[in-house]
């Protein structure tokens, strides 16, 4: 990924917490036919341990997806996490009434996990894996579901239809897109101009702001 120096976040907390709000990653491999990418929900934790220095990723695969027998370890595996993101117009810059010289574009944040894949197959481990998920999604619901709720024949056959994967993650990269290349003035005018749009829209005027004024590291 091109990550300009502006737009350079290594703060492995930010990062993290990045993975951990948007866990729908994409997932690619390099297999016989070329390069291969699937949205897949992963747990991060953070523990380094030998050959995964920033930690492993856990999640699973449909058996019948072919990128768990497809994918070459040589050539590693990379899950790319999309965080906030939003168009930018020209037309909030104050120095665009100024000048004109300015052009459109877009904010966004991205964490990319770089490292080496692990296909997961032991029954034993695949339930541990799945009740580590649920239990990271479900701690929101006023009522968590476990696998405990659902017939135990129904979860057995569930399990044989899916493989777990583990990435051990060797590289942990970030770029923050969120207009600190543009002089104050503008930065103001791109966090009012979000305001006003979607979630996504309002995120990214929280991270332009935060980027204004960021907090003493």
């Amino acid at each position: 990924m091109y990550i300009p120096n502006t737009f350079k976040e290594d703060d492995l907390s930010v990062l993290q917490n990045l993975m951990a709000r948007f866990p729908l990653a994409t997932v690619v491999t390099v297999g016989p036919e070329g390069m291969e990418a699937n949205p897949v929900p992963l747990f991060h934790d953070p523990a380094p341990r030998e050959g995964a220095p920033y930690g492993v990723l856990w999640g699973h695969l449909a058996r019948a997806n072919r990128q768990w027998q497809d994918h070459r370890p040589e050539a590693g595996v990379l899950a790319i996490f999309h965080g906030p993101e939003s168009y930018i117009s020209p037309n909030w810059y104050p120095s665009k009434a100024e000048h004109g010289k300015a052009v459109p574009t877009w904010n966004y944040a991205v964490v990319e996990a770089k490292g080496t894949l692990e296909v997961i197959d032991d029954p034993a481990r695949l339930r541990q894996i799945l009740t580590g998920l649920t239990a990271v999604h479900e701690a929101s619901q006023p009522h968590p579901w476990s696998l405990a709720d659902a017939p135990e024949d129904f979860v057995a056959n569930q399990l044989k239809a899916i493989v777990g994967i583990e990435i051990a993650i060797t590289r942990l990269v970030g770029k923050w897109k969120m207009s600190q290349n543009r002089q104050e003035a503008d930065r103001q005018g791109v966090v009012a101009g979000l305001a006003g749009g979607g979630e996504s829209s309002r995120a990214v005027a929280g991270l332009v702001a935060h980027a204004l004024n960021p907090p003493p590291r």
